[in-house]
């Protein structure tokens, strides 16, 4: 097994502040999503990060390689809804957690 961390990267800087309906919906099973995730122990730590040059989601992920961990980004309800949500997803090649 391997560590990854998925940034979402949303579709305007502005966002969440500005969120449509439509963007709204995706989110609400955006969550659900990656709630199940976090109960299959597949997701270590899943949330929105309110950085100063602009918001966006980031989750660390266990999972076999580079391919499972870009599955998860692809299946995720808020990029399949087509709205210009889209992972960047990089290797953590150690991890230190706590016990």
């Amino acid at each position: 097994m391997a560590f990854f961390h998925l940034k979402l990267q949303p579709p305007r800087p502005s966002f969440p502040f500005d969120a449509t309906n439509e963007e709204n919906a995706a989110m609400q099973q955006h969550a659900a999503y990656w709630q199940a995730k976090a109960q299959d122990r597949v997701a270590i730590v899943v949330g929105p990060v309110f950085d100063p040059a602009g918001a966006y989601g980031m989750a660390v992920v266990e999972v076999a390689d580079e391919a499972a961990a870009r599955a998860l980004g692809d299946n995720d309800p808020v990029v399949r809804a087509g709205l210009g949500f889209a992972y960047v997803v990089a290797q953590i090649p150690s991890i230190i957690m706590r016990a």
